[in-house]
């Protein structure tokens, strides 16, 4: 590739794959940042976009739907996209806007062998995930036997949707205004402030790297985490404890109820505000970046919906 091309994107493994294997085709500057969902309105209602591939999630991508800023792909699949599989395609009105490389989800992580040697049973409700908190921190071998990212912001936003939207909460009114201060936000908070008893001290400046090094560090025996860092905190390079921290399903609120946890994709979009060729060129890149070969590289940094 000889024309500059920026990126966007969020910061964390499964990015970082894309973008090295976008940075393969040369003359592509990526830019990773947590703080990605808030440059990126802007940037992209630059005339030109301030940058050519943006990596969105659910959320994010509503902002650049709802200001036009992303442009349909139909044409570029056709041409270039014969390998992507249906439930990559993002699809607004019958028209593709974003491509989906992952999907991700919230897990319940926790050390099997601190349950085990303690004999908890493994916790299914966030009312079992306490009790067995309460007797760990009780046992004197954890201080903080829990983590939960409850940085301000996004984190902590959606460890509240979380379980508000198991409690049935409804996020808006029929008339489209806020519906937070109901029944079901007054249960989600009063649970998140039981919650708040077993994490550290410091638990507002806590976001999913902050979770993933206190397993890395024996320094707590269960989170709800993504499950896009399943690989650090097993990965025996990175963690004192490798092998020890198994996956289950969210807590539910209530006993028989649904796991208390949302689905999420991960994937890009083209500007719509840069001249046809360079947007032309800038899919073709993007392809490079989810094909089979990082995928296979990169096995374990996320749930890939690419082939390989």
């Amino acid at each position: 590739n000889t024309v500059p091309i920026k990126t966007l994107s969020a910061s964390f493994d499964a990015w970082k794959a894309v973008t090295d294997a976008w940075a393969e085709c040369g003359n592509v500057q990526s830019e990773l940042d947590m703080n990605f969902r808030t440059k990126q309105p802007t940037a992209f209602a630059a005339n030109p976009s301030l940058y050519q591939i943006g990596g969105v999630a659910n959320n994010t991508v509503m902002p650049l739907l709802n200001a036009g800023t992303a442009r349909p792909l139909d044409d570029y699949i056709a041409k270039y996209g014969q390998q992507l599989s249906p439930n990559q395609l993002i699809k607004v009105d019958g028209k593709t806007m974003a491509i989906a490389m992952m999907v991700n989800t919230q897990n319940f992580m926790i050390r099997e062998d601190v349950f085990k040697e303690a004999g908890i049973p493994l916790p299914t409700t966030w009312d079992e995930v306490l009790d067995a908190a309460a007797k760990l921190k009780a046992s004197g071998k954890f201080a903080t036997p829990l983590g939960a990212t409850m940085k301000p912001g996004f984190d902590i936003s959606q460890e509240f949707l979380n379980v508000f939207l198991a409690y049935g909460g409804q996020v808006t009114k029929p008339d489209n205004t806020p519906n937070i201060n109901s029944e079901a936000g007054m249960k989600t908070l009063a649970l998140m402030k039981r919650m708040a008893e077993f994490l550290d001290p410091e638990f507002l400046t806590s976001d999913s790297t902050y979770v993933a090094r206190q397993f890395q560090q024996g320094k707590i025996a269960m989170a709800n985490l993504w499950a896009t860092r399943a690989g650090a905190v097993n990965d025996p390079k990175e963690s004192q404890f490798a092998g020890k921290i198994l996956q289950l399903a969210a807590p539910a609120v209530v006993k028989g109820g649904k796991p208390a946890t949302t689905l999420w994709w991960d994937g890009w979009v083209i500007a719509k505000n840069q001249p046809d060729a360079e947007a032309e060129l800038a899919f073709r890149i993007g392809l490079e970046g989810i094909d089979e070969e990082m995928v296979k590289a990169n096995n374990n940094a996320a749930v890939w919906l690419v082939k390989g």
